[in-house]
């Protein structure tokens, strides 16, 4: 106290530092607030569960935990466990504050991570002095890890640089620039970090990979003993000068073979490998030693393949550079040589992701240069205090603000898997009329009420089945808003731990309105596309629309549904013709309400609409959903439809054909009685006509297209 009150006589701002005081008596966290809010700031928890939920959001402002064992909810030790699975024990130190002294709950909280225990009844100055010392001994601890952590990373760039230098003065001998070498580093650590996820018969593992890329910098090191004149030559080379190009693999391997006293150095010989095999082709026919299949080392294979990538897709003097789609298409069919077969799997599973990539790569390289040199300035300078940690844990929290600056400012969470607890942003949980901390959401409100049950079930799975590689899941869900029904948009990314492999954590994510009719109309370009009435598409923009999804997809299932209003004459003879209007509208802005983004809706004329729609298999097929929707009351006229439906499947993906079987399936409803809907059936005797139309549809669209 005497030193605080000093420092603030003196002007000093004092930060004090948090300490989480976690027991479910109340007496306890006030003996223990006493003894040290003096000096320090005291939080509190109940129970092990309310501290989770703090050390969730507040983490990195905690300096210490003291913690009790039995504890309501959740006792120490499984708060312990949960601490161990987040890594929190590597930011927060804990000490145990317990009065059973037992030598097997002493030794179980050791085990699980404490870092000193005190027993009860408290002494002063016992608890000031085991905290003190505590915090001391972790802060001496993380500085020196910081110091071993700079000392590697500071290693590893100075490593980098030389190697990067080195090769572009090579690139620069052959009139390229040195971006290659950046792809080719950046491809071969994603091909490398696919290839173990799909086996592990090569001997590299994932702490190999960045001694990988670095060599794979040095793959045309040999390039600098082929004379200029050839490495630059426009046009096409003689039979002659091409056997002195092939002679860099070889020469680049002497170079690093004579290297003095190093030649025994991890870097050297996966360099050597590379540089002397990466032309190597796993049929034989590649050079310098015409080696077969996995008798070329797995290094030099995956930079054979990005290097062949990379330099399709480039321009070079002696040629215009290939469009990714071109470059796929040439390698998997063996225009550039043999790979093996694992890796061109690989190449096949990486490639929506490739250009994107190494676009970043591109873009982001003088970035990374200027922000590591400025790191590494205010290091040298003691400005800064860094641990891998915190990178790691600022990088989440930039990935975060990332993804949420990048969608509308609408419902937000974020889901944890462990303890299990759902966190809404203030205005979500204002506008939801729920709590900002859901714990075992699954089964609250949210995932009872909000969603459907086995919808939010679904959502969860979705996600962590996803993978870390594919991260970002979209669906579509029929959600309980303040009362309202409503389809909703879910766009979410999961979180996985860096541990091999990858333990899924939880996800962050948004819930988005898209029944707005803003979002239904925005991709109508003209007035011309629409009714004027009701303000969905007319039959003409449909039928374009829908025959385009069905010439492109041909995997998901669709329905095409046709329907009319059953007695929509009486509305008008009886209510008049604006009435009618109004009923017309009515049906427009349930339909627009009760569908997906990815449906379409169209007015046909009069009272006839259409509706096309994906479903994922027969027992979620929407059309019982939406009959009983339009089934309702207004004004003291009952609405109700008759509808005829058509599903498109391998044989009929045109839009004519569709047409006419959902128009026939509605004829059948009409004259059995309405107020029905009925699929259409090929069995039936009165659509035989319709089967002989659809079957000259399908030929004369198959013979239009073999023109």
């Amino acid at each position: 106290m005497k030193e605080k009150k000093q420092m603030e006589k003196e002007g000093l701002n004092v930060v004090r530092q948090k300490i989480l005081v976690v027991d479910d008596s109340e007496m306890n966290r006030s003996l223990l607030s006493d003894m040290l809010s003096g000096k320090y700031e005291i939080l509190e928890a109940e129970n092990g569960l309310e501290a989770s939920v703090i050390l969730q959001n507040r983490e990195q402002e905690i300096a210490l935990m003291l913690l009790d064992i039995v504890m309501p909810v959740m006792d120490g030790f499984e708060l312990l466990a949960v601490m161990n699975k987040n890594e929190w024990l590597k930011s927060v130190p804990v000490i145990i504050i317990s009065s059973e002294t037992t030598s097997s709950y002493v030794d179980r909280a050791y085990d699980l991570g404490a870092h000193d225990y005190i027993n009860r009844p408290f002494d002063e100055c016992i608890v000031q002095r085991r905290v003190s010392n505590t915090l001391m001994l972790f802060d001496k601890q993380k500085e020196l890890e910081n110091i071993v952590v700079e000392q590697i990373q500071k290693r590893e760039n100075d490593n980098s640089l030389m190697i990067e230098i080195l090769s572009n003065i090579v690139e620069s001998r052959n009139g390229e620039s040195g971006v290659h070498i950046l792809h080719v580093r950046q491809l071969t650590e994603m091909f490398m970090k696919k290839l173990l996820e799909k086996t592990d018969r090569y001997p590299v593992r994932k702490k190999d990979i960045p001694l990988l890329c670095n060599a794979s910098s040095l793959h045309d090191i040999g390039k600098i003993a082929i004379p200029t004149r050839i490495l630059n030559k426009p046009g096409r080379l003689t039979d002659e000068e091409f056997e002195i190009i092939k002679t860099h693999s070889a020469e680049g391997a002497k170079l690093l073979k004579e290297i003095p006293l190093r030649e025994n150095e991890p870097l050297v010989k996966m360099g050597y490998e590379i540089c002397r095999w990466h032309h190597e082709r796993y049929d034989g026919r590649g050079y310098p030693d015409g080696l077969v299949g996995d008798e070329i080392p797995i290094s030099a294979q995956v930079v054979a393949l990005a290097d062949v990538y990379n330099a399709l897709r480039q321009e070079r003097v002696y040629k215009k550079g290939y469009s990714h789609k071109k470059t796929m298409e040439m390698i998997l069919g063996g225009e550039c040589g043999a790979f093996n077969p694992i890796l061109l799997e690989c190449l096949e599973e990486l490639s929506d992701t490739l250009e994107k990539e190494l676009e970043i790569c591109s873009e982001q390289t003088t970035t990374k240069i200027e922000i590591v040199q400025a790191i590494e300035q205010q290091l040298e300078k003691g400005d800064m205090d860094v641990s891998e940690r915190t990178i790691q844990l600022l990088e989440r929290e930039r990935m975060k603000y990332r993804f949420f600056a990048n969608i509308s400012h609408e419902i937000q969470f974020e889901y944890t898997k462990a303890p299990e607890m759902l966190t809404l942003s203030e205005w979500s949980a204002d506008y939801l009329a729920l709590p900002e901390v859901i714990m075992n959401p699954r089964e609250d409100v949210f995932g009872t009420e909000i969603f459907q049950k086995e919808d939010f079930s679904e959502l969860l799975q979705e996600l962590e089945d996803k993978g870390r590689e594919d991260s970002i899941f979209e669906g579509d869900y029929l959600l309980t808003i303040n009362g309202r029904q409503r389809w909703n948009r879910v766009i979410a990314r999961s979180i996985w731990s860096e541990a091999e492999p990858g333990e899924f954590l939880g996800a962050i994510g948004k819930i988005t309105d898209v029944q707005r009719e803003i979002e239904k109309f925005n991709d109508l370009k003209t007035v011309s596309e629409r009714d004027s009435l009701t303000g969905l598409l007319n039959h003409k923009t449909a039928r374009g629309k829908i025959s385009d999804i069905l010439s492109k997809d041909k995997e998901l299932n669709y329905i095409l549904i046709l329907f009319d209003l059953d007695g929509f004459k009486q509305a008008n003879d009886c209510y008049g013709h604006l009435f009618g209007d109004e009923v017309l509208k009515t049906v427009a802005a349930t339909l627009v309400e009760g569908t997906r983004r990815t449906d379409i809706i169209a007015r046909m004329g009069g009272d006839e609409y259409l509706l096309f729609m994906p479903y994922k298999d027969r027992s979620k097929m929407p059309v019982k959903r939406v009959f009983r929707m339009l089934d309702k009351d207004y004004k003291g006229f009952h609405i109700s439809v008759s509808m005829g439906v058509a599903r498109a499947k391998d044989c009929n993906r045109n839009y004519d054909a569709l047409f006419h079987m959902a128009d026939a399936a509605l004829y059948q409803v009409k004259k059995s009685g309405k107020h029905a809907f009925r699929f259409y059936d090929e069995s039936d005797e009165t659509t035989k006509s319709v089967l002989s139309l659809v079957k000259d549809d399908e030929e004369s669209t198959e013979g239009g297209a073999e023109k």
